[in-house]
């Protein structure tokens, strides 16, 4: 009996030793889908590291936490560069707005300025093509053509003629001597 006795209880022994393997080390993912179970075995490879530096799920643990902290980064700088793209997108339209205001503004002069200048010979100013442009508080000066007046007193305008100086198409005053017409034609 003892000689059936020692074989039988050392196959027993190895035979339990086998089937109690001992579970695989956990996963990368594993640890990603549960954040408890990865701060668990954080705690636990902290706890000694010159133990726990090559162990399987230790390993698995700190590269579950790089992936959770670059995926969090990536976050981070994903949010930074919308708030930046807003902060450009507002920069140009406001610079688009003063652009705009600043086109319109020396329109406006320039029509403002050719309207003092058609003023002077009791023109008016050309229509507006865009009624956009126009400023509604400013007034072109208008010329006053005055009514004939019955007992004028005539002005002797000088005998030097004038010209204008801006090569423009204003009248010239020529000075008509005094006299009898028909001297003149002679």
């Amino acid at each position: 009996m003892t000689k059936t006795y020692a074989p039988t209880l050392l196959c027993g022994v190895w035979l339990l030793a086998g089937c109690s393997n001992e579970p695989p080390p956990r996963s990368v993912q594993e640890y990603l889908d549960n954040p408890i179970m990865l701060e668990a075995s954080m705690v636990r490879c902290a706890q000694n590291r010159n133990e726990t530096r090559y162990d399987a799920e230790c390993v698995n643990a700190r590269q579950a936490v790089s992936l959770i902290e670059a995926r969090q980064e990536r976050a981070q700088y994903d949010a930074l560069e919308l708030q930046s793209q807003r902060k450009r997108d507002a920069l140009r339209r406001t610079q688009q707005a003063a652009a705009e205001a600043q086109r319109r503004a020396i329109a406006n002069e320039e029509r403002r300025k050719e309207a003092a200048y058609l003023a002077q010979f009791g023109e008016l100013p050309p229509p507006v093509e865009d009624e956009s442009d126009v400023d509604v508080g400013a007034n072109a000066p208008g010329a006053v053509i005055p009514e004939a007046i019955e007992n004028a007193v005539s002005v002797r305008i000088p005998d030097v003629p004038l010209s204008a100086s801006d090569g423009g198409n204003a009248p010239v005053a020529v000075s008509v001597p005094e006299g009898d017409l028909d001297e003149v034609r002679d």
